[in-house]
């Protein structure tokens, strides 16, 4: 029935109960699975009385990205043990529509996702983002509570 399904994560308790559901389902459909994470796009300058100041250097910024990235992955390896997927991270502060056009790009019949995430960086991926993706998407989603 499903030869394509994607999960966005975040690395929350929710979302990686929906990458367990998700894995199972792709197993039982010898479907691909295809795990996905979108971080934030480097913040806009701040600033006052005339001048702008940025919180981090984008260097900082990316590297900060990045062990989140490789965090998120390493949890995503130790859940799944030995079950095949790919993986994918990107930045976006449209995640809703990072997911959707992911999903597309790769043929996804289907996305699985969280019924909601957490608060503060992890709430960016989740949540209000699975109400998005409801909205948005022509892709079937399926919505783990």
């Amino acid at each position: 029935m499903f030869k394509s399904i994607i999960v966005p994560v975040d690395g929350g308790k929710l979302s990686l109960k929906a990458l367990k559901y998700a894995s199972k389902l792709a197993a039982a459909h010898d479907a691909k699975l295809t795990v996905m994470t979108a971080l934030p796009e480097f913040p806009n300058m701040v600033g006052g009385d005339g001048y702008m100041v940025a919180p981090l250097s984008t260097k900082q910024w990316d590297s900060m990205l990045k062990k989140r990235s490789d965090a998120i992955k390493a949890t995503v390896t130790k859940q799944l043990e030995d079950a095949p997927y790919e993986f994918t991270s990107v930045t976006s502060d449209r995640p809703y529509d990072a997911i959707i056009t992911i999903a597309k790009k790769r043929k996804c019949d289907l996305i699985v996702m969280a019924s909601h995430g957490r608060r503060g960086l992890s709430a960016i991926l989740l949540g209000s983002e699975t109400t998005k993706v409801l909205t948005h998407s022509s892709i079937p989603v399926l919505v783990y509570r």
